[in-house]
């Protein structure tokens, strides 16, 4: 057979293809390449969760096309990575392999290793119904990459969910199986809508060892929920444009946690009308405000623990009065015990290592398990 370029578009990609959950993906929609008995599958072919928008000026955008020019120029390019995004599907091949090529050269970062910041993440669910992390891509070269996830797999049929890279971006990304096995897409029922978290550089995970270890992603694992990651690195800052943007989504519940991007008088002056936004387009979606993690060192530092008090302050004033406005389905999460009080989850003070993502998760769980809860009796 031919060789054919991965990266050459494959006919019927969009989503509209009509495929509905538990349809196999037909293999004449992969490519192969000469002597090979491997079927690579574009992912998007099997859906691609968490990305809000469909109308993206790049294939795995976490912004709309529209907000270009909109946004600051910052936050337009942060919304390039694929913080966030994961593709869930079945098949019971006994070897996986996956292809990506990313749109940075920035492999990793001084405080973050490359398969957290550029790599995938591939988990599995367990006869018992529970993920369990299985293999990870490790990318070592730019832009294109390609490894064996896992191999020598029992035979069977098992769900996975692979996630994408959180501080870099991606052109393509295609799983590979044998040309014998299946690959089924998984969508979600239509009555299943994302959480949608809103932040920082924490939010984006940085500093997660790999993609499915940022608490965003355990709590999706946790509750069984889609996730959009919508973390901005240093630009979590509550921006109108973005609140704008936000209340455009039907979520489950909205988790507003930017302090750690913002002084206390930014939180004074943004807090109230953002909430207002996203309230007045939808009325009794949940929306949960984060305190700031403690600084691990503000024990010590006055400057930071000052930071903390000032900022959460401001914040709680603002919770206050939209309560006291009669503004409901509002829920508020303290941020001093966030990451625990022994001072071992972050890697720099400020940014979690893994330890400190499974405790943010820890935190949010309870009070996110409570507010879907009310959203489904309501509805």
């Amino acid at each position: 057979m031919r060789k054919l370029s991965f990266f050459v578009l494959v006919a019927g990609l969009l989503l509209s293809t009509g495929l509905v959950a538990g349809e196999r993906i037909d293999p004449t929609k992969a490519t192969i390449e000469e002597n090979s008995a491997v079927l690579w599958y574009d992912v998007r072919l099997l859906g691609v969760e968490g990305q809000g928008w469909s109308d993206t000026k790049a294939k795995f955008d976490r912004l709309p096309a529209k907000a270009e020019g909109v946004v600051r120029d910052a936050v337009w390019g942060l919304s390039h990575h694929s913080a966030g995004m994961a593709i869930r599907f079945k098949t019971d091949a006994t070897t996986i392999h996956a292809r990506w090529a990313l749109t940075s050269s920035g492999l990793d970062m001084p405080h973050m290793p490359a398969t957290g910041v550029s790599g995938l993440d591939l988990y599995v669910k367990t006869e018992a119904g529970s993920w369990r992390w299985l293999a990870n891509g490790r990318p070592t070269t730019f832009p294109e990459n390609q490894v064996t996830l896992a191999e020598s797999i029992p035979a069977g049929d098992r769900e996975y969910m692979l996630y994408l890279p959180l501080y870099n971006g991606v052109t393509s990304v295609a799983i590979g199986v044998d040309k014998s096995s299946y690959i089924e897409r998984l969508p979600r029922p239509a009555n299943i809508k994302p959480i949608l978290f809103y932040g920082t550089s924490i939010t984006q995970g940085g500093c997660a060892s790999r993609p499915g270890m940022v608490h965003t992603a355990i709590l999706g694992r946790r509750l069984d929920r889609p996730v959009i990651n919508l973390g901005f690195s240093g630009n979590g800052k509550m921006e109108q444009e973005v609140a704008d943007l936000l209340s455009e989504l039907n979520v489950a519940v909205y988790v507003i946690d930017c302090l750690p991007n913002m002084n206390a008088e930014e939180v004074a002056a943004r807090t109230y009308p953002l909430v207002q936004t996203l309230r007045k387009a939808h009325p009794t979606t949940p929306i949960l405000l984060v305190e700031d993690r403690s600084y691990s060192d503000s024990f010590l530092i006055e400057s930071k623990r000052q930071r903390n008090v000032s900022s959460r302050e401001a914040f709680r004033v603002a919770y206050d009065r939209l309560v006291a406005e009669g503004v409901s389905h509002l829920a508020y999460l303290e941020g001093e015990h966030m990451l625990g009080d022994d001072g071992e989850a972050t890697v720099d003070s400020s940014h979690p290592t893994d330890l400190g993502f499974m405790r943010m998760a820890d935190a949010f769980e309870p009070l996110l398990t409570k507010l879907l809860a009310d959203s489904t009796a309501e509805q």
